[in-house]
């Protein structure tokens, strides 16, 4: 009697793990997906009952700042597992974990890897490029944004054109910088934790070689380190935080000329400086393209359903629904197919009637593969805090570079 007393007990937990349905008594398949607020189009989500109307998508949009410890703890416990995941730019901290991830090649990925950007591609695929935890979704390519009317003050050009070729380095942008500060006292740069992760961004290297070994103690990493350190000692950069009120108010009140920011910054600068509507222009970013953000999607391996779950995410991200995509939810595509398309192109009124989309897209095409590793935000932080501490406190820049490296060696010891 206790042995199927126990027996019993053990079904009913089975039964309530909330984790893959194998359909409901209509004999559609239910698929459980995990998202966060505008990761992908709503309308989106719901069109896929209507191209398999055997399958039904119960989508659950989960706050951003829980997500990624939801989806780690769902991981682990193995129980209240979705079928289907957004994954954001931190997907390369899930590589290790890709048995946990169906395999995407071993459902044919391979034969759409040509609709998507390589470099794209390659962030959600393990080094020896065996495994495939994901398909891309939405891109950030980076571009400068900049004060037209701030430029034409300091004698510098205004056209996107000339302003991409005269100011094409960081030296370049430097030196216009100091141009800007002399003639209106305007600072070139909002802060410096941006030059540090822009530089970053443009690079082929970070913190890590493939092998996960640790190289942030010179080469990329102490190049930007230095470059934002001679911009704080020349006084060019107004060291707001990288966003929030104090931010919105520079950018409201004209005290910065310029930053290096991705696609996705357009609507937070419309929303934070609405009084310099018009004013703004965009151009390829001094000293090279880069990426800041962007999303993938992935089949979790206790999926009951990952043929099902392919056919959705194969489907979801073809270059006609990221177009789509970009038309409705500003989702910056990763199908350059569609960058040329006439739904990408549209004139800005902020950025003084300026089509934008030529400048991101090109950006996007021509961002360099680079392998960010496992402990990459981790360590990411710890460089960020030490020039936040440089910029706002007047700490010693030698000082605080030993300091990090120190910090690094014990958190990767762990």
């Amino acid at each position: 009697m206790i042995l199927l007393l126990g027996l019993f007990v053990f079904t009913l937990v089975g039964c309530s793990s909330g984790g893959n349905d194998d359909g409901d008594k209509d004999g559609k398949v239910t698929l459980n997906l995990w998202y966060w607020n505008r990761s992908i189009d709503d309308n989106l989500i719901k069109r896929v009952s209507e191209e398999f109307p055997d399958i039904k998508i119960n989508a659950q949009k989960i706050d951003g700042g829980e997500y990624k410890t939801k989806l780690q703890t769902s991981l682990t416990s193995s129980t209240g597992a979705p079928d289907i995941v957004a994954l954001n730019d931190w997907v390369t901290e899930f590589l290790p974990n890709h048995d946990k991830f169906v395999n995407l090649l071993d459902y044919g990925a391979d034969e759409i890897k040509g609709d998507y950007l390589e470099w794209k591609w390659n962030y959600a695929q393990t080094p020896d490029g065996k495994n495939l935890i994901a398909l891309p979704m939405d891109t950030a390519p980076t571009a400068l944004y900049y004060r037209e009317d701030i430029f034409a003050k300091a004698g510098l050009p205004t056209d996107p054109e000339e302003v991409s070729a005269e100011i094409a380095t960081w030296d370049d942008y430097i030196a216009a910088g100091e141009k800007v500060e002399a003639a209106t006292g305007v600072k070139m740069f909002d802060t410096i934790n941006r030059v540090f992760t822009q530089s970053i961004s443009q690079s082929d290297t970070s913190y890590f070689d493939e092998n996960d070994q640790f190289i942030g103690d010179g080469g990329t990493i102490k190049e930007a380190w230095d470059r934002a350190v001679e911009i704080n000692e020349k006084g060019l950069s107004a060291n707001t935080e990288v966003d929030g009120p104090e931010w919105n108010a520079s950018m409201n009140n004209g005290q910065v000329a310029s930053f290096i920011g991705a696609v996705w910054v357009k609507n937070i600068l419309k929303d934070a400086a609405p009084d310099t509507a018009g004013k703004w222009r965009i151009a390829r970013a001094p000293g090279g393209d880069g990426n800041q953000g962007g999303s993938f999607i992935g089949i979790l391996k206790s999926s009951k359903h990952p043929d099902e779950a392919y056919k959705v995410i194969e489907w979801m991200m073809n270059p006609e629904n990221q177009l789509e995509s970009y038309v409705t939810m500003d989702l910056f595509p990763s199908t350059p197919s569609v960058f040329e398309d006439e739904k990408m192109s549209s004139t800005e009124e902020f950025f003084g009637g300026q089509d934008t989309t030529q400048i991101f897209s090109e950006s996007a095409k021509n961002v360099q593969p680079m392998y960010f590793g496992v402990d990459y935000s981790r360590v990411n932080t710890i460089f960020s805090d030490a020039l936040t501490d440089i910029a706002k406190q007047g700490k010693d820049p030698d000082k605080a570079w030993q300091e990090v490296l120190e910090q690094v060696e014990k958190e990767l010891s762990r």
